[in-house]
């Protein structure tokens, strides 16, 4: 016998799982059922489309037997199995990468925490809640040689050689105190209907049943073995015989969430094409949202086989926090990843997916506005990120998205904002490109502020990106306030051109600062604030070109921005005045350092600035 020991990962995840997760410690049953499930899956896959397999008889079935008196529970299953390397690997490590990160994410929380071991593929060590011995057996599709793991989740685990009749695998528990609660029928059977209902192959119970013996006039104990799941594709059923508790059910079997789903969407399409899908929105955003290494929550299925859930391929990655299944009549069994990529069939089924997903959000957001507010506290993000890649559902997503504003409490739509457009405002303005409270304080609203004209505030990081490519919302101009085009469309037609009267300061300011702007003009946009930067039309603004080198673009061009300058402010109008060449000067930089502070962007030379604030304060103290 080979004795080995954990990887640390792992024993830190042992020791975290049991230890912190005791509240809820049935989920062991369900995430070895749905291992055992998985591996039915890929035998099944095998026998229909590799050669090598298909002579191999294949009966799947799970099978639960209790010793009551024992205080066992074996779990068989006739699945691919695994050889001693499989063993191993699948059960003395971390494989799956970014599993890392599960022992950073435990909260203390249970439910939370439970709800975590689903997530991130660890779910065969949530028997060590239960169990203080645990001795798997296995047999590999096409391997003649069976093995023995055995662990007591502490000391490491033993490998040997062992025998066992069929393909598949056998994992006795051997129940610890807290475990033998699990040493009954009637709970074993709630669990299994509770998490695994809807598991595609069927599950049975053996165990002692009571029967009345009318000659004896007593209850006999009987052997008995009862299947103690529906297993049945419940999203080929039509939906005017489910249940919302039956979606509910199959939500959490395929999710491996606690929590109910925020609501779903069912579909059966005919035609051309046929196939189903059932899509859930989870009430809460998967832990994993913005990792790289992000798990696919949507399983493929072919004639009810299951193909595999892995596959990115079947909706963009801005839906990557759906869940659910595509089961596809018309997709070849054998169907790899590789053909995914360019299978005409495939490509249509996840067309038509996503303008169904968007469809019904939309659905949802005008028939039950909280509920869709519930999911945009989740999920508006990652509705941006399409449209930033999705260009031919933009016109949709620019309907889902909500904003913040400088017009109402919490987000708004662009169609309600297009609501409240005023007489005279040509377009939907906003503004990009720092955190909110700098946004609704920066002096470039001043002018939106007078006119009444709301204006967006659209602080996530990225935001400056992504609507930089969107110039329109139906009809309408989107225009962000912070770039040298938009104040043209402010200019007041009745107001006298200064441009004459003040030329003189514009070019004494602009060969102060030199080849740190590109311009100095007259601003339209500006009513209390003497000065602010902008940047033209197709360049970032400071702020994203400091977000982009800080993030390795280093060899981006310094891009410079044009100062604008409010015509009626006092400091300008004395400014005009002054003939002192050295305080013009101090205020030309001062003007275009505030004007740099107000966007959030740091100063080059902080001590020289101080210096000039101080020179300008002793002057007027």
């Amino acid at each position: 016998m080979s004795k080995r020991e954990f990887q640390t990962e792992v024993s830190q995840l042992l020791q975290l799982i049991i230890h912190s997760l005791y509240s809820h410690p049935e989920i062991f049953l369900r995430e070895l059922v749905s291992n055992s499930s998985d591996a039915l899956d890929k035998l099944r896959h095998l026998t229909l489309t590799d050669e090598a397999y298909k002579s191999l008889p294949f009966s799947p079935r799970i099978d639960l037997e209790l010793d009551e008196e024992k205080k066992t529970l074996t779990i068989s299953d006739t699945g691919i199995g695994m050889n001693e390397e499989d063993l191993s690997s699948n059960l003395g490590t971390i494989a799956r990468s970014g599993t890392k990160n599960f022992l950073s994410l435990l909260s203390g929380d249970a439910k939370k925490d439970s709800n975590l071991i689903g997530q991130f593929g660890v779910g065969f060590y949530s028997v060590f809640m239960v169990a203080d011995r645990v001795e798997v057996v296995s047999r590999k599709a096409g391997e003649e040689q069976a093995w023995r793991w055995v662990s007591d989740g502490k000391t490491g685990f033993e490998i040997e050689p062992a025998e066992r009749q069929g393909v598949g695998t056998t994992l006795v528990i051997h129940f610890n105190e807290e475990g033998k609660q699990y040493a009954n029928s009637w709970r074993l059977q709630e669990i299994v209907k509770k998490y695994s209902n809807h598991i595609a192959f069927p599950i049975f119970l053996t165990y002692d049943k009571s029967e009345w013996n009318e000659a004896e006039k007593k209850s006999d104990k009987i052997r008995a073995t009862e299947q103690v799941n529906a297993a049945s594709a419940l999203w080929r059923r039509p939906k005017s015989e489910l249940k919302d508790e039956d979606y509910k059910e199959l939500y959490k079997s395929v999710s491996g969430d606690w929590e109910d789903p925020l609501f779903w969407f069912h579909t059966k399409a005919e035609g051309s094409l046929e196939y189903t899908t059932l899509f859930f929105i989870p009430s809460k955003a998967p832990l994993d949202l913005y990792h790289a290494e992000y798990k696919v929550g949507v399983k493929l299925y072919v004639k009810r086989v299951f193909i595999m859930d892995d596959a990115k391929e079947l909706l963009p990655q801005y839906l990557r926090f759906v869940r659910g299944i595509i089961d596809s009549e018309d997709l070849p069994l054998n169907v790899s990843r590789e053909i995914l990529q360019q299978n005409r069939i495939l490509t249509n089924i996840r067309t038509a997916s996503v303008k169904k997903i968007l469809s019904e959000l939309k659905s949802i957001a005008v028939d039950q506005p909280e509920t869709y507010l519930k999911f945009i506290a989740e999920y508006n993000r990652p509705l941006k990120e399409g449209l930033y890649g999705d260009y031919g559902n933009r016109e949709a997503l620019l309907d889902l998205v909500r904003f913040k504003s400088t017009k109402v409490e919490g987000l708004t739509s662009l169609a309600d904002v297009k609501s409240r457009m005023k007489e005279g405002q040509k377009s939907i303005y906003y503004i990009t490109s720092g955190a909110e409270s700098l946004l609704r304080t920066s002096p470039l609203l001043e002018i939106y502020k007078k006119k009444d004209f709301e204006v967006l505030v659209l602080d996530d990081d990225f935001d400056e990106v992504v609507f930089s490519g969107i110039d329109k919302y139906g009809e309408i101009d989107l225009k962000a306030i912070n770039k040298t085009s938009t104040g043209e469309d402010l200019k007041d037609e009745n107001e006298p051109d200064k441009a004459e009267t003040l030329q003189p300061l514009l070019d004494k300011l602009k060969s102060t600062l030199g080849d740190r702007v590109k311009d100095v003009r007259i601003s339209a946009r500006l009513a209390d604030s003497p000065s602010c930067i902008v940047s033209d039309e197709a360049e970032p603004s400071l702020k994203m070109q400091q977000m982009m080198r800080a993030m390795g673009q280093k060899d981006m061009p310094a891009l410079k921005p044009t100062l604008e300058i409010n015509p009626d402010h006092e400091i300008v109008k004395k400014l005009l005045t002054r003939s002192d060449d050295a305080v013009a000067e101090d205020a030309a930089w001062l003007l275009f350092d505030q004007a740099l502070l107000m966007e959030g962007v740091a100063l080059q030379d902080p001590a020289a600035f101080v210096q000039r604030l101080n020179r300008l304060l002793s002057l007027s103290v």
